[in-house]
C-alpha cells in the first residue's frame, strides 16, 4: 500500500489526537496574562499615534508661524466710488468727470499664518511667504505697524495733492507740518507756520530744506525764516540737536510739507484700512483728472502704483508681481509702472496688460495721453 504524501498528509501537533492541553495555572488561580500584554502595547501604541497626530493637528491649526502671507489685493478706481462716497473732490472749483478708471492696486498682508495655512497659500501659487521681521520691528505691536502705514497713506495723499497742483501751474510753498516735543523747533515755530529760508538759503519745496540741513552737526546754530499767523516774516536761531535715529546730521524737529496756494480744497476719502505710500501716484492722476477739461484716460481702465513726492518724482514700491495680477483681474488693459519696478513687472505681467515705464507725474500724464491718442508711449519692455 502506498503512502501518502507530504501535500495530503498534514504536519500533526504532538497533541492533535486528544483534547489541547489545559494551561497550567498560577498560584493565585489565575491564568497568566500574555496575549493581554501584546494587546495592551498595541492600544497603548495607537493612543499615543492618535494624540501626536492631534497635537500636530493642533499645532498646524492654531500655533502662528514667523511668516507673513503676501498676495494680490483689492484695487480701487480713485475717480471713482467706494460705500457711496467719492475718493477724490474737489469744492470750490469745477470739477470733470471721466468715463475711464484710475486704479490704484494693493497688497494683501496676512500676520495671522499658522503652518496649515501658510501650506496651503503657498500651494495655491496665488501667495507668498516671507520672514515676519521683514515687515514688524521686533516688539512692535500689529497697532504700531498698522499706525506708521496710515501715517505714509495720508502723506502719500499730502504729496500726491501738492504734486498735482505744482504740475498744474499752481504756486507751491512750504509748511510746518508736525512738530517735536522738546525739540529745538518746539516753541520757536507752530504747526501752519509758512517756512521761507533755512540758514538763508530760500525753499520753496521740502527737498529744499532737507538739503539745507544735510551738512549741519548737532550743536550747530541755524536761522529759521517764517511766517506765521498773520503773515508777519520772522527769523529765529536754534541750536540743533542730536538726531533721534542716531545719523549725523544736526537735529530740528519739525516736518515740512509742501502746500499749494489755491482758492479750492481737496479731500482724498478712502476709509478702507489702506496703508502704505504706493497709493501716491494714482491720487494725484486723479486730482490731475478732476481739475483737468480733457479726459486722460480716454475711457481706458488703467491701474498703477508709485509712491510720489511734492516735486511730482515716482519712486518704486514692492510687491509690484502681486499689484499686477489685482489689476488684470480688475480688467486693466495697462499699468503704470515705476523706472525702478519695470524689471520684476517684466518678468512676473500677466498676459495682455501693457506696462508703462515712468519715473514722474509728467511722465505718467505724458503717457496717458499718448495711449488716448494712438501713439507710443514709453514700456517697460524696451
Amino acid at each position: 500500500m502506498s503512502e501518502p504524501s507530504d501535500r495530503e498528509t498534514p504536519a500533526r501537533h504532538p497533541h492533535a489526537d486528544g483534547p489541547p492541553p489545559t494551561a497550567p495555572e498560577s498560584g493565585d488561580g489565575e491564568r497568566p496574562r500574555g496575549n493581554a500584554r501584546r494587546l495592551s502595547r498595541r492600544g497603548w501604541t495607537l493612543v499615543l499615534s492618535g494624540v501626536l497626530v492631534l497635537v500636530f493637528a493642533l499645532v498646524g491649526s492654531f500655533v502662528r508661524v514667523p511668516y507673513v502671507a503676501l498676495g494680490p489685493g483689492p484695487t480701487y478706481d480713485t475717480l471713482g466710488t467706494v460705500d457711496g462716497q467719492e475718493i477724490v473732490t474737489v469744492d470750490g472749483e469745477t470739477s470733470y468727470s471721466s468715463d475711464g478708471e484710475l486704479r490704484m492696486t494693493t497688497v494683501s498682508l496676512n500676520d495671522d499664518v499658522t503652518l496649515f495655512g501658510a501650506l496651503g497659500l503657498w500651494v495655491s501659487g496665488r501667495f507668498a511667504l516671507a520672514p515676519r521681521e521683514n515687515y514688524f520691528r521686533p516688539g512692535q505691536t500689529d497697532e504700531e505697524v498698522r499706525q506708521r502705514n496710515l501715517q505714509q497713506f495720508q502723506r502719500s495723499q499730502s504729496n500726491a495733492e501738492v504734486a498735482a497742483l505744482r504740475e498744474l501751474g499752481h504756486p507751491v510753498h512750504v509748511r510746518v507740518d508736525r512738530i517735536t516735543d522738546g525739540s529745538p523747533a518746539d516753541g520757536v515755530l507752530e504747526p501752519g507756520d509758512r517756512l521761507l529760508a533755512v540758514d538763508g538759503r530760500q525753499v520753496s519745496d521740502t527737498a529744499d530744506v532737507y538739503e539745507a540741513l544735510s551738512d549741519t552737526r548737532p550743536g550747530q546754530q541755524v536761522s529759521l525764516t517764517f511766517s506765521g499767523e498773520g503773515g508777519r516774516e520772522r527769523t529765529e536761531s536754534v541750536t540743533l540737536a542730536n538726531r533721534p535715529d542716531g545719523r549725523p546730521q544736526g537735529f530740528v524737529g519739525f516736518v515740512p510739507t509742501g502746500h499749494a496756494e489755491v482758492p479750492f480744497e481737496i479731500d482724498i476719502a478712502l476709509d478702507n484700512d489702506v496703508g502704505g505710500p504706493s497709493a501716491g501716484l494714482m491720487f494725484a492722476l486723479a486730482i490731475v483728472e478732476r481739475l483737468t477739461r480733457d479726459d486722460l484716460t480716454g475711457g481706458a481702465r488703467v491701474a498703477g502704483t508709485g509712491e510720489i513726492d511734492a516735486q511730482g518724482n515716482v519712486s518704486e514700491i514692492g510687491g509690484i508681481s502681486f499689484k499686477l495680477v489685482a489689476a488684470r483681474e480688475a480688467g486693466a488693459t495697462a499699468f503704470l509702472v515705476p523706472s525702478g519696478n519695470c524689471d520684476e513687472a517684466v518678468a512676473a505681467a500677466p498676459d495682455d496688460l501693457r506696462l508703462i515705464d515712468v519715473s514722474t507725474l509728467d511722465d505718467a500724464i505724458r503717457a496717458l495721453e499718448a495711449l488716448e491718442n494712438g501713439q507710443p508711449v514709453e514700456s517697460c519692455a524696451g
